[in-house]
C-alpha cells in the first residue's frame, strides 16, 4: 500500500508551486519578447519628445536659396574664367598673343602710372597742371591702398591656370579679388575724361583701353571674371571719392608749396 508521501496526489501538490513559477516565467518572457502593436508604438512615438537636429545638419538638409545662388555663381565664374583664359600660357589656344597681352598688363600697372605722374609733376610749369597731377597721384595711391585692403580681407586665390610671371608683384598680389589693374583702369579713364580736353576719337580710345585692360586680365589667367567686373565698378566709384576730397591750393597748401 503506497504511503501518503509517495502518492500521486502528493507529488502533484509538490510540483504545483514549481509549475506555477515556470508558467509565470514563461509568460513574462513572452510579454518581454513579443513585438509592440502598431497602436502602442504610435502612442509611444506621439508621447516622446522629438530631438532637434544640430544646426549644421539642418543647414545641410535645408540649404538657403542665397547659398545655392552663390555656389552656382562661383561655379559659373570659375568655368567662364577658365574658358576665357586663352592666353594663360604659351601652349594655350591664343598663346601667340600672350606678349601683346603682357604689354597691355604693363600699361595698367601701378608703377608706370606713379612714375609718369611724378615725372609730370617735376616737369609741370603751371599751377592748374600741378593741381590735376597732384590729385591723380592721390587717386593712384588711394587705389593701391584700397585694393590691398580688399585683397587682404577677401584672400581669394588666383586662378589655377595662372602663370606666376607677373610684372613687379608685392605680397598681396598673390590674391585675386579684386583686379587692381581693372580698378586703376576704370578710375584713370574717368579721371582723364573729366580733366583733360581730348578729341572724341581719343576719348573713345581711353574707354577702350580701360575695357581691354580688364579683358586682358581674364585672358592671361590672372583673374576670374568677377574679379575684373568688381574691379571696374570699384575703380569707377573711387573717382567719386577723389572728387569729393579734391586737393587744391586752399585745402592742401603744403603739397602745392612743395611742388611749386
Amino acid at each position: 500500500m503506497p504511503s501518503p508521501k509517495n502518492s500521486p496526489k502528493g507529488s502533484r501538490e509538490r510540483r504545483a508551486p514549481g509549475s506555477r513559477l515556470e508558467f509565470l516565467s514563461l509568460m513574462n518572457q513572452k510579454t518581454q519578447g513579443c513585438p509592440e502593436s502598431p497602436s502602442r508604438r504610435k502612442d509611444s512615438a506621439a508621447g516622446a519628445t522629438p530631438q532637434a537636429l544640430p544646426e549644421e545638419d539642418c543647414m545641410k538638409l535645408n540649404p538657403s536659396f542665397m547659398g545655392i545662388a552663390l555656389r552656382s555663381l562661383l561655379a559659373i565664374d570659375l568655368w567662364a574664367s577658365k574658358r576665357l583664359g586663352v592666353c594663360a600660357g604659351e601652349n594655350s589656344s591664343w598663346g601667340s598673343a600672350r606678349p601683346l597681352m603682357k604689354v597691355i598688363e604693363v600699361s595698367g600697372h601701378g608703377i608706370p602710372w606713379l612714375a609718369g605722374t611724378l615725372y609730370g609733376l617735376c616737369r609741370s610749369g603751371s599751377s592748374a597742371g600741378r593741381e590735376v597731377l597732384i590729385n591723380l597721384l592721390f587717386a593712384l595711391v588711394l587705389d593701391l591702398v584700397l585694393v590691398a585692403l580688399v585683397k587682404g580681407l577677401v584672400r581669394r586665390r588666383r586662378p589655377t591656370h595662372n602663370k606666376m610671371d607677373m610684372f613687379a608683384t608685392i605680397s598681396v598680389d598673390r590674391y585675386s579679388f579684386p583686379s587692381g589693374h581693372a580698378t586703376r583702369a576704370a578710375m584713370v579713364c574717368r579721371f582723364v575724361l573729366h580733366h583733360l580736353i581730348l578729341a572724341i576719337p581719343l576719348r573713345v580710345l581711353v574707354v577702350l583701353w580701360a575695357f581691354i585692360v580688364g579683358i586682358s586680365r581674364v585672358m592671361l589667367g590672372r583673374h576670374n571674371v568677377t574679379d575684373v567686373l568688381f574691379g571696374l565698378v570699384m575703380g569707377y566709384m573711387q573717382y567719386s571719392v577723389v572728387e569729393y576730397f579734391w586737393l587744391s591750393p586752399l585745402s592742401a597748401p603744403v603739397l602745392f608749396t612743395a611742388w611749386s
